[in-house]
């Protein structure tokens, strides 16, 4: 059973600054991706940022510039460090996994940021 735990959400001003992580555990096997969706209220769940076993990083173009996803190998940690945060970046974040002979897709349960004053 692969679980996925995501940490770090919370209340911030705008401008200011947040980063999130999520635990990757059980039999994972091979990583193809590591990535957080977020979903706002009334809205669709969006990618905000992705990165390939291989180092390729792919972020929305909101997002572009502001935030940054990186990767603990050791941990099976994938971690979104989100600057100069917005109202508009309100939202669920969720962590996703890739991983496994037939990319098998695992969802974490999601962390609320909110930015406001």
């Amino acid at each position: 059973q692969v679980q996925l735990v995501e940490s770090g959400g919370g209340l911030v001003q705008p401008g200011g600054s947040l980063r999130l992580s999520c635990a990757a555990s059980g039999r994972i096997g091979s990583i193809n991706s590591m990535a957080w969706y977020r979903q706002a209220p009334g809205k669709q769940r969006e990618l905000v940022a992705a990165l390939t076993d291989a180092g390729t990083t792919n972020y929305a173009v909101s997002v572009k510039d502001r935030f940054t996803i990186s990767r603990d190998n050791a941990k099976i940690t994938v971690y979104l460090q989100m600057n100069s945060l917005k109202p508009e970046d309100t939202a669920v974040y969720y962590c996703h996994l890739i991983a496994g002979l037939f990319r098998t897709t695992y969802w974490g349960q999601g962390t609320q940021v909110t930015v406001s004053s």
